[in-house]
């Protein structure tokens, strides 16, 4: 049985960041990883470059059943903090739109960095640790595993949600939170391509179009007066089995089965200009042809002829024109469901933030137990906001070890 301050299982971005926090505080620390490398899911981020961090970061980029959780973390350790640290490792970034920071080589330079990090702190890292195995007495915690046995005075759970299961997901922080008696609210993939089925399915055949949009869910039920999930104008990619890209990743987030998503197909024009305005002008030519070559000037020439024959106007009067012109505004499709964990960037839910103390990660009904990264039920929206949370979430536990 070899002993340490604290056990951080799960060897990914939060668990990486917060073993070695903790062990520049001069705590003994263990870094647990079933898989045989750590860091896997850094390595495949940001197209092998890593989004690391955002500029833009702030409480309403995430989606949480309590939104006012992240707000601790998330000022005590802010993108600036971690962007100092990827310049004193001489590491060269770039930022890309919407305050998206890149690095400007491999994902791999984020990852030696955290590994270094661990060094400095004297973490041993322990991979191809399988079988784990949690137990707790009055004090201590006791994890068992394949590569042996551990005791510690503080255990940190880092081992994410269920997205991308071909690296490693599994549901453990999960099992091990209703194991000590924390509630879960229902993990679901988010930031996922949607997936088109019955007429909608023809979609499918414009595989490859992109096109600037508009993005939006909207909530059928709620609390009162809430908030309305926000609209994303980023690009929409039509794929082989649906709806991708980066608007509709991020309005997954907010979607749910049974609901439309909307799309403004023509977010570059004025709400008051009209997008078929050729057809308006004296003597217009006013036919399906007309309509189709309307379509070809604001839209990708597959898009536009696919949209002539599924949205044509239900008779040529300007009603009719204006009614198919607010249909373009928010053109309402139907998923039929999500390509699931195997392509969701993170998982949504999970460890209900009223069971953690919002400073420190810690249960508030088992002492010494942590919670931290996507295991948590906070997910952010695309483009590096992911990141910060790992490294908050995990610098808040390790200052208070």
């Amino acid at each position: 049985m070899r002993e340490f301050d604290v056990i951080v299982l799960g060897a990914g971005a939060a668990g990486l960041m917060c073993a070695s926090v903790a062990g520049q505080r001069e705590r003994s620390v263990a870094l647990l990883e079933h898989n045989t490398q750590s860091g896997r899911k850094i390595l495949i981020s940001g197209g092998g470059r890593c989004n690391f961090t955002n500029i833009h970061t702030a409480p309403d980029r995430y989606l949480s059943a309590n939104p006012h959780f992240i707000k601790s973390a998330l000022a005590l350790y802010q993108p600036a903090h971690f962007l100092e640290l990827v310049e004193r490792y001489g590491i060269a970034w770039h930022e890309k739109t919407l305050g998206q920071l890149f690095c400007d080589h491999s994902a791999r330079q984020i990852l030696d960095m955290l590994l270094a990090e661990c060094e400095r702190g004297k973490v041993e890292l322990i991979l191809n640790a399988r079988n784990i195995a949690v137990e707790r007495d009055s004090t201590t915690f006791r994890v068992s595993s394949s590569q042996g046995e551990f005791r510690c005075g503080a255990l940190v759970v880092a081992t994410g949600g269920l997205s991308i299961p071909k690296l490693g997901a599994t549901s453990f922080a999960y099992d091990l939170a209703r194991q000590f008696g924390l509630r879960i609210i229902d993990p679901r993939p988010a930031l996922v391509p949607l997936v088109l089925g019955s007429e909608e399915a023809s979609w499918t055949a414009l595989s490859g179009v992109s096109t600037e949009v508009v993005a939006w869910a909207e909530a059928s039920s709620g609390k009162p007066n809430r908030q309305p999930p926000p609209r994303f104008r980023e690009k929409m990619l039509v794929t082989h089995r649906g709806l991708s890209g980066p608007a509709i990743l991020q309005a997954s987030s907010y979607w749910k089965p049974g609901e439309p998503i909307y799309i403004d197909l023509a977010p570059q024009f004025a709400k008051d200009n009209r997008l078929f305005a050729p057809l308006f002008e004296t003597n217009a030519r006013r036919d399906s042809q007309a309509f189709r070559q309307a379509l070809r000037a604001i839209l990708p020439q597959r898009l536009a002829n696919h949209l002539a024959v599924a949205a044509t106007p239900a008779g040529w009067t300007n009603a009719a024109l204006e009614a198919t012109e607010q249909e373009f505004r928010r053109y309402a499709f139907h998923p039929t469901g999500t390509e699931g964990y195997e392509k969701a960037e993170v998982t949504a839910g999970g460890i209900d933030t009223r069971d953690l103390q919002a400073r420190t990660m810690e249960s508030r009904s088992v002492p010494g137990l942590y919670f931290i990264g996507e295991a948590v039920d906070v997910t952010g929206h695309l483009g590096g906001y992911n990141f910060q949370w790992a490294w908050a979430s995990a610098v808040a536990a390790a200052n208070s070890l």
